[in-house]
């Protein structure tokens, strides 16, 4: 080979190894760069993307108990076929904490408002900005009323409002059932032990009374698919009923709130503060609280099973439907048209006679005294109803 090639091969090569370097480290700075673009575009993206859904599992436990109870209780029905039979519906349905029941039910509204799509698309517009969602959140704590003018917020309440319907009607017809049989059992021969006197009526009470304090673990299986329903917005085959304008009620005011808490990713396990407050909600609670007392004066009066069958009905049954609708429900509005005016009819004026007739000859008669009926005495479990009185016996020794 020629010296001059054999003198140049080591710069040749020296060359060649700092260009490809050179290559090497270019593409790498590259490489970086591209990865730190596509870092910045994602992470913008991301701040545009609302969060997801995110509901505490306590929230969906406290659901469950409260829709588990309320169709257990919405299942009994008239036509029991002994005492025992009515006394053990009476424990199941007093073995409930009011304080739990309440917020079970702002629970499962707050689930049912999740279903709606609508609102779950307007809240999340304030989510999008990070800073926006912070501030509405900031916003919904301090008033709960806030969720209820938010885009979409009408077809939450339709949903929420038609889902109590239903729970409230099966529980008013259960009522009906019991308490109608309680009337009826009285002239039921076949079931003469129905107006027999309730031996140990105190432990009775005191039984009922201790139930009260229970506190009922939530069902896995229903708390799962509440949870379930709640985080992927269906699941629960809930259909709207009326349209909606707010103000709500107190029920379905705090529900669209712990909602659009849920939908803007703050109502989890790490906002436990926050989903407390608004499932307090103190018109259910309170009811229920007065319900249970009606309950204990209705026991300490009733002597006969028919009687424990309208307390039954009427302070467990019908006063958790009545709780429900008063807390969730709209009130009434009674509509009175604007009076009409319309011009008085003309006076009509008769022309007497030239050649009146003679007055009639009037014949005095005496008055006959007409008997006035006896009054009908009322029922014991009329008594126990309207409040007029203790009840009456209906067996001896009473």
């Amino acid at each position: 080979m020629h010296p001059a090639i054999m003198r140049r091969g080591p710069l040749l090569a020296a060359l060649c190894a700092s260009a490809l370097l050179a290559g090497c480290a270019s593409g790498k700075a590259e490489a970086e760069a591209e990865a730190a673009r596509v870092a910045a575009e994602a992470a913008a993206l991301a701040a545009r993307t609302p969060p997801a859904i995110n509901l505490s599992r306590s929230v969906a436990q406290d659901a469950a108990v409260y829709l588990a109870f309320s169709r257990d209780i919405a299942a009994i029905r008239g036509g029991f076929e002994s005492p025992e039979a009515i006394q053990a519906a009476l424990r199941q349905g007093a073995a409930y904490d009011p304080g739990q029941i309440s917020r079970g039910l702002v629970a499962y509204a707050s689930i049912v408002a999740l279903q709606a799509p609508e609102f779950v698309a307007g809240v999340n517009q304030y989510g999008i900005n990070p800073t926006g969602r912070q501030q509405m959140i900031a916003r919904i704590v301090a008033d709960p009323r806030a969720a209820s003018y938010m885009p979409g917020a009408n077809e939450a309440a339709s949903l929420i409002m038609a889902a109590l319907s239903t729970e409230i009607d099966a529980l008013s017809a259960a009522a009906n059932s019991i308490e109608n049989d309680a009337y009826a059992i009285q002239a039921d021969g076949r079931r003469s032990w129905a107006i027999a006197h309730i031996a140990d009526r105190d432990t009775r009470l005191a039984g009922a009374k201790s139930l009260s304090g229970l506190i009922m673990p939530p069902p896995s299986a229903e708390s799962a698919r509440l949870l379930a329903a709640a985080n992927s917005g269906a699941g629960l085959g809930v259909a709207g009923g009326r349209h909606r304008e707010p103000p709500y009620p107190p029920v379905v005011t705090n529900a669209l709130a712990l909602a659009a808490l849920a939908a803007l990713g703050a109502a989890g396990e790490d906002a436990a503060a926050n989903t407390s407050a608004l499932e307090s909600e103190p018109v259910s609670q309170n009811c229920l609280n007065e319900s249970k007392l009606n309950l204990y004066q209705c026991l300490a009066a009733s002597r006969p099973s028919y009687e424990d069958m309208f307390c039954l009905g009427r302070h467990i049954v019908r006063d958790l439907a009545t709780c429900t609708r008063g807390a969730a429900m709209p009130a009434a509005v009674v509509t009175v048209s604007a009076p009409t005016v319309a011009d008085p009819e003309p006076p009509a004026i008769e022309t007497a006679p030239l050649d009146p007739d003679p007055a009639p000859t009037l014949q005095r008669s005496t008055p006959q005294a007409v008997p006035q009926p006896a009054p009908t005495p009322l029922t014991p479990t009329q008594q126990l109803n309207t409040g007029t009185g203790a009840p009456v016996r209906t067996t001896p020794g009473g």
